[in-house]
This record gives C-alpha cells, structure tokens and sequence, in this order.
C-alpha cells in the first residue's frame, strides 16, 4: 500500500473503515495490497478505505483508464466517518457490469456532509470503478 503518513492506517485486527463489521485484515486491507476485489460493491468498499487511509495509487489503480484521472490529491483533512451502502445492481463475480449507490459522511474542520453517488463499476482484469453521477 503507498498510503500517505498524513492519513491513519488500520491495523489487520481493527474494524474495518468501510463499515462492513469485518476486520481490516479480513476486508479491505487485502485489497488495498493488491488481491483483486470478487464484486463491484467490495471493490466499493476498498474504494471508499482508500479515501480514509489516503491511498491515492490504489484509487489510480481500481480506477478504469477511460475515466481515469492523470493524478489524484486527497485532502488529510477530510476524514471519512461512515459509509453506507444503499444500493447495488448486479455487480457479481460473473457480472460484466456493476452498479452502487451509498453515501459517504465526512468531516472536514467544522463542516458535516454526506457524499452521495451512483456510482458504475466494470469488470475488465478485475473490477474497476468508471464513473458516478
């Protein structure tokens, strides 16, 4: 993982940040060490880790290269406190396409928001994100 030390780090033993009720060792952490995400909603998951821990090669990394930025800054002073899934469409470990919804709560200084999206996943060499609206 090529985290940025701004950003805290789980360890394998502590609950994951994407919510899942699982371990970081069980959950994300994997991914964000390069095993490839089995549907569009874990990939989803890890996404979302990566914004906590600020990972920005593995953001690069999962993202399609017909959407993908050339470089990406991640704000440490934005943190991430929860994610929710609201949604998913397809997205299986057979599914081409994939679909989901959440929303994301932040903090950044004295602000409180919810990001929300729908967003498209991919599956070409492993799932990738595509796009949100």
């Amino acid at each position: 993982m090529d985290a940025d030390r701004t950003f805290a780090t789980p360890t394998d033993d502590a609950r994951c940040p994407c919510g899942s009720g699982s371990t970081y060792g069980e959950c994300c952490g994997p991914l964000l060490a390069g095993r490839a995400a089995p549907t569009a909603v874990q990939l989803m998951r890890s996404r979302y880790t990566a914004f906590v821990v600020g990972d920005r090669v593995y953001l690069l990394a999962t993202w399609h290269p017909s959407t993908r930025p050339d470089r990406l800054e991640l704000d440490p002073e934005v943190r991430w406190r929860s994610l929710e899934i609201v949604r998913t469409e397809r997205g299986g470990p057979l599914d081409r396409e994939g679909v989901v919804e959440f929303a994301a709560r932040y903090a950044h200084g004295d602000e409180r928001g919810v990001q929300r999206e729908t967003s498209r996943f991919i599956r070409e060499e492993g799932w990738r994100y595509l796009d949100g609206a």
